[in-house]
């Protein structure tokens, strides 16, 4: 549990953070387009506009189309996975493949309506379902063992997060594989993501205070998440612990469905764990598509419907590619690899961000009052 919350807790968070800020500070603070080489231009001068930044550009929407449809993979595996240990549905690529092509129809559709409609509304009815589902697994499961979990995990990462942060085990092959296969693995997947991410908490902030944005984006996200991987690991190590059921020796897209079983309610809890996937599946890529639009349309900010069908469809190709290709694997590995060239980018941006607010500050004499004090 300590290593969920540290693969889903600040650090990840912070990802997703320093991009959204940088872009939201220069687009509406400094009036610049809504790129990712917009940001750059402390650093990189007038080149932010030339072929540099152009390649900076396809680097950020290389790495968001890989990583959301990568996600889309794991969706359509985790959805088959409900649906195989429910109703008995084939778990295989032709499953798979048909809940990838239904999703992509109900995404699209999202998608060209907008972020004041579409997007909004199944965002909404995500929430909300995503809440009823918690309360009941709250409820119905262990609850004073989850309440001693969430807190004992707590101090236990608050007090191992330098510890966990600097892991690399180099005389450990058995534990340095397993950091390569989870926690590399997850910061490629945040990294991959942090473009169409970063843009979309960048759209959706304008007005906030950096004080605001960061309390917002870093800490509430983390703790809620806290709140929520508690809950559910919970449950399954509850039922593993007391031999009430083996959830270890299922699949992984299987495990949540069998924790369900044992549950009253469990069908129902099941069926609106897949109806919560799939929400989150078409709010993903529609969002995706939506972004990506603004990052191939020189920043617009209300792309048009043409590209974003255009970008839906690619989306749902190079998923489709990947599960044929190699599975879950293939997911994985593509993910790391699209996030490294991005991740130097990532960097810059943190730097190139440092240096403008530096810049600021002096203009508004802020350096000096301190210095006065």
């Amino acid at each position: 549990m300590r290593f969920t919350f540290f693969h889903w807790g600040i650090h990840a968070w912070a990802i997703y953070g320093i991009i959204a800020l940088s872009l939201a500070y220069f687009t509406f603070r400094k009036g610049e387009r809504s790129l990712i080489s917009a940001t750059l231009k402390p650093v990189i001068g007038k080149y932010a506009d030339g072929v540099l930044g152009k390649i900076i550009d396809i680097i950020a929407v290389i790495a968001t189309v890989i990583g959301v449809a990568t996600t889309l993979g794991f969706g359509a595996v985790q959805i088959n996975g409900g649906l195989s240990y429910l109703f008995g549905v084939p778990s295989n690529l032709i499953s798979q493949f048909l809940i990838v092509l239904v999703v992509t129809i109900l995404f699209i559709i999202s998608a060209l309506t907008g972020l004041g409609k579409g997007i909004k509304i199944l965002s909404n009815a995500n929430m909300a379902i995503a809440l009823v589902l918690f309360l009941l697994t709250f409820i119905l499961g262990p609850t004073l063992f989850t309440l001693n979990l969430f807190t004992d995990t707590v101090g236990s990462y608050l007090q191992n997060l330098i510890n966990m942060s600097f892991r690399i085990a180099p005389l450990n092959e058995e534990n340095r594989n397993w950091i390569n296969g989870w926690t590399i693995f997850y910061w490629a997947w945040w990294i991959a993501w942090s473009p169409f991410v970063g843009i979309f908490i960048a759209r959706v902030s304008k007005g906030r205070t950096i004080r605001e944005f960061v309390i917002y984006v870093l800490l509430v996200p983390s703790l809620i998440g806290f709140i929520w991987f508690t809950t559910f690991g919970s449950a399954s190590m509850f039922l593993e612990h007391k031999g009430i059921a083996s959830i270890s020796k299922l699949a992984t897209e299987e495990s949540l469905f069998g924790v369900f079983a044992n549950y009253p309610m469990g069908t129902i809890l099941s069926i609106l764990a897949i109806i919560l996937i799939g929400t989150f599946f078409i709010t993903s890529a529609d969002s995706g598509t939506f972004v990506l639009g603004m990052m191939t349309t020189n920043g617009s900010q209300n792309p048009s419907n043409s590209v974003k069908i255009l970008w839906g469809i690619l989306l749902t190709t190079i998923a489709l590619v990947l599960l044929y290709s190699g599975g879950l694997q293939a997911l994985q590995n593509t993910m790391i690899i699209a996030a490294l060239p991005f991740s130097i980018v990532m960097a810059l941006m943190t730097f190139s961000l440092l240096k403008a607010l530096n810049k600021e500050a002096k203009e508004f004499g802020i350096g000096k009052l301190k210095k006065r004090k």
